[in-house]
């Protein structure tokens, strides 16, 4: 059964200073986390605790890893091969000032922006969202929103989402033929500290280290 999401966390829980992010992790030049080449940003913390959990070393607030928003924008338009840019987590959106400032900057720049989210769009949109989504909310191309339900989970290599009450919004129409990210692959990214990323749609397999 998945925890409801308080609407109002502690808000020791989400003291970040003004421009950083607490993150999970990063890459670059992915091609499993939307449409074409992408930087892919997991933000750290959740309260959701969804059982199947593909990031469950998500969910504490406690602080992995403060990035400025200056330091994390550099990052990505620094590689030309990005293309855009995917928010992850964790869950986005209760740091939605600082990713809907790193959105506007990399928009500029002339990168698209995707999110995952746990919440609905129209919790999002509600007076008892997070503080700034609607802000969030309107630099993004497309959301995927919903939480994962590991009973809906959805075990195939076509689809968008990881369960069935999933939805995918897509705000900008231009990118309305290019839903066809690989979907069915998967990526392993190795890191400077030669630790591990392993991302891309799971289906049937069950990788313990795996970031979606």
């Amino acid at each position: 059964m998945v925890k409801p999401q308080p609407v109002n966390p502690d808000l020791k829980l989400l003291e970040i200073l003004p421009g950083y992010l607490n993150i999970m992790g990063y890459v670059d030049e992915s091609e499993v986390n939307g449409p074409g080449c992408r930087a892919v940003i997991w933000v750290q913390g959740c309260l959701r605790e969804c059982p199947g959990c593909f990031n469950p070393e998500s969910w504490s607030f406690e602080i992995k890893q403060l990035i400025a928003v200056d330091t994390l924008v550099q990052q990505i338009l620094s590689n030309p091969r990005n293309q855009g840019v995917t928010f992850s987590g964790g869950e986005p959106f209760w740091q939605a000032p600082a990713l809907a400032e790193v959105a506007r900057r990399v928009k500029a720049a002339g990168l698209n922006v995707m999110s995952f989210t746990g919440f609905t769009l129209e919790q999002l949109q509600s007076e008892q969202a997070p503080a700034e989504a609607e802000d969030l909310l309107e630099q993004l191309d497309i959301l995927i929103d919903g939480v994962y339900v590991q009973p809906l989970a959805i075990h195939s290599p076509d689809s968008l989402v990881s369960s069935s009450n999933q939805r995918v919004h897509l705000f900008n129409p231009a990118f309305k033929d290019q839903l066809t990210w690989a979907s069915d692959q998967m990526e392993i990214h190795i890191l400077k500290d030669g630790s591990r990323i392993v991302t891309g749609y799971r289906g049937q397999m069950n990788l313990a280290e795996e970031t979606r």
